[in-house]
């Protein structure tokens, strides 16, 4: 297989490849308070809850009955007839919420639609029109939108619950939750009433450099957003500010930058070359801690991804849980998973806000997964380390002009999530020339374990830019302390190109992923590490689904997650699992669902064994989070069943609402 893996950041073009080969095309697609109660019993924020539990306490479906799961309904957005073209670079990455009575979610291209709840029948459409004749960044996508009441509106006003989204075209668009009309207050005083226009800051080097793909967020009557930005293609890229608004009149109130605007700002961590770097933005969710007054922010890499000798120190609030203070915009602390980042290894996924039952008593804590398959717990109110972490040495030896961080930090516990490292003896392939060729492809490059630097021969970064875990993010089940989470292997290689080879490089391997770095003297390539038969050169499972025990961060079990039965032209009678992208839901009945690999179904397991107990078929690629509520006494799952351009899961326009069998009259 052949292909490449990419991160949020990153603008790319993929390709098929025959055979066995259709499975890189898969990989590259991923270089990108409780439970609430009554009618509307399930799922009110994007991650079930404002801090992303993904928990659901409806008992209605459990590991008994499971099995007579069947669809209930199924809704098409219209989008493979309406946006033949279009839809080829976009992705259906929405999670839908359930909110004033209807079901809300987001097209990847930006269209609001209310459904109703028991039927899937079409409630409501909102069009913001966003433009498609250009590529963007991180294709068009749209991972949720955001519910929110306003508690000083008069009953019955209009917009008294709004519906926020942010688009492609980096605008924040409010919505009156029932009618799905705009609230025109919104941005009123900028005279685009309805929405407020977001400014990246600088010229942008082509168009959708510059876009937002991950739900805002309120807290506390503030609306605040992130921002995707393409990745690589220069070092003064856009700054990854991160902007609050009056979730009322769309009034500007604060706005928050990661990088650091002159050596002054943040001490040794930046010196003044940080004015003309960008990025550590906050593509993925964030998450909400509404009685304490805090936003916590996952952030990446500065730019460019593979060279930092334009940004020496550690780069601090880059690679890092931020929490804020939500009306204020003000760093109540920060906790960073990499320095310096080389490497790509954003926070890709939403912090999760949780309660850890410890010998002491209830300690509320984030729950931060990463690229690495590392796995952060910090304590809440502080951001200490709960399982505790240690500074440890690290590879070095970089490239002219790089400035490593010698150490780097590592949780004592959980352990990593996925292997770090890679030996030319641990190559695999399915017959002895595959694995004899991997082993020479694996012995060409350095790799030293996880943190070793890019380089002008060739580093393998292991895990891959892919994860480890990605946007998808982690489930956490209160009652058993268990947190369920899906990670990928795969094995990437980095080159770093002198700028005076670059362009003979670029025109060598037209179709390869080679980036300019403009700004830098080092132009890069990233590639994945394939065997003849175009395998990785890893040893499978190449997805999983794991069980941390967050009580003392032990692995409960592990699952090879997913299978290539939509990938492979033919059949392959080994479990070697597939790269996966969406997240998992747990349900209190000791259920956990997930959709994400690369093939069109979506999964149920026992959440306390991780045995599969059932599976449904979907009509595309179900490369979403599942979501669930109760209404009118039936329990419902539901996911976005809509492929990803990227990679050779069946395109589609669907969502998909399973419910059990109903019984037929008498």
């Amino acid at each position: 297989m052949a292909g490449r893996i990419m991160g949020e950041k990153t603008r790319s073009r993929g390709r098929r490849v025959a055979g066995l080969a259709v499975f890189a095309a898969l990989v590259a697609v991923m270089l990108v308070g409780g439970a609430p109660a009554g009618a509307e019993s399930g799922w009110g924020h994007y991650g079930g809850d404002a801090g992303g539990q993904r928990y659901v306490s409806a008992g209605q479906i459990t590991p008994d009955n499971v099995g007579e799961l069947e669809i209930a309904w199924r809704y098409s957005t219209g989008d493979m007839k309406a946006r033949p073209e279009a839809i080829k670079q976009s992705a259906f990455e929405g999670t839908p919420i359930l909110a004033e009575g209807s079901l809300i979610f987001c097209t990847p291209f930006n269209e609001v639609v209310a459904l109703d709840p028991g039927t899937g029948e079409q409630k409501w459409r909102f069009d913001p029109k966003i433009a498609t004749d250009y590529r963007p960044a991180n294709q068009f996508v749209c991972r949720g939108v955001t519910y929110w009441k306003d508690e000083a509106a008069a009953k019955g006003e209009a917009c008294a619950a709004r519906i926020f989204m942010g688009t492609n075209d980096a605008r924040l668009i409010a919505l009156d939750a029932r009618s799905g009309l705009p609230c025109m207050d919104f941005g009123a005083a900028s005279g685009t009433g309805g929405e407020v226009r977001i400014a990246p800051g600088m010229a942008l080097a082509y168009p959708g450099e510059f876009h937002i793909t991950s739900p805002p967020v309120v807290a506390r009557g503030v609306l605040i957003t992130g921002s995707s930005i393409g990745d690589n293609n220069r070092a003064d890229a856009p700054k990854g500010t991160v902007r609050a608004f009056d979730a009322r009149s769309g009034a500007p109130l604060w706005h928050f930058d990661p990088v650091a605007r002159g050596a002054a700002e943040q001490g040794g961590s930046w010196d003044a070359r940080a004015a003309r770097t960008g990025h550590a933005n906050v593509w993925a969710p964030m998450s909400v801690d509404e009685k304490r007054g805090l936003v916590f922010l996952p952030t990446s890499s500065p730019s460019p991804d593979f060279f930092g000798g334009e940004r020496p120190g550690d780069n601090r609030y880059a690679n890092s849980v931020v929490a804020l203070e939500a009306e204020s915009g003000k760093v109540r602390w920060h906790f960073q998973t990499v320095h310096h980042d080389v490497w790509d290894y954003d926070l890709p996924a939403q912090p999760s806000l949780v309660t850890l039952q410890r010998p002491d008593g209830p300690r509320d804590a984030v729950v931060q997964v990463a690229k690495t398959g590392l796995v952060f717990v910090l304590d809440r109110e502080t951001g200490e380390p709960i399982f505790g972490v240690e500074e440890r040495a690290v590879p070095q030896g970089a490239v002219a002009g790089e400035q490593l961080s010698p150490t780097q930090p590592f949780p004592l516990a959980p352990p990593p999530l996925v292997p770090t490292t890679i030996t030319p003896d641990e190559a695999w392939g399915l017959t002895p020339l595959d694995r004899w060729a991997c082993r020479r492809e694996i012995a060409k490059y350095r790799s030293e374990g996880l943190f070793t630097p890019p380089s002008e021969e060739g580093t393998l970064l292991f895990p891959f830019t892919g994860g480890g875990a990605n946007w998808g993010g982690m489930a956490f089940d209160p009652e058993s302390q268990l947190m369920y989470v899906n990670t990928n292997r795969a094995l990437h290689m980095v080159k770093l190109i002198r700028r005076e080879d670059f362009a003979a490089a670029k025109a060598a391997e037209p179709n390869k992923e080679i980036s300019p770095q403009t700004g830098t003297a080092w132009g890069m390539k990233r590639d994945l590490v394939f065997s003849p038969l175009s395998l990785p050169c890893n040893a499978p499972p190449f997805g999983v689904l794991h069980a941390v025990d967050l009580s003392d961060g032990s692995i409960a079990w592990e699952a090879t997650l997913g299978t290539v039965e939509d990938l492979a032209p033919v059949p392959i009678p080994l479990k070697l699992g597939t790269p996966s992208f969406g997240g998992p839901l747990v349900m209190k009945s000791g259920l956990l669902f997930i959709g994400a690999a690369m093939d069109n179904y979506l999964r149920a397991f026992n959440a306390k064994t991780g045995e599969e107990l059932w599976k449904g078929r979907l009509p595309a690629g179900g490369q979403a989070t599942p979501m669930s509520y109760e209404w009118e006494g039936r329990q419902y799952v539901v996911i976005a069943a809509g492929g990803h351009s990227r990679s050779t899961t069946t395109l589609g326009d669907s969502v998909i609402g399973f419910a059990l069998l109903e019984e037929s009259p008498q």
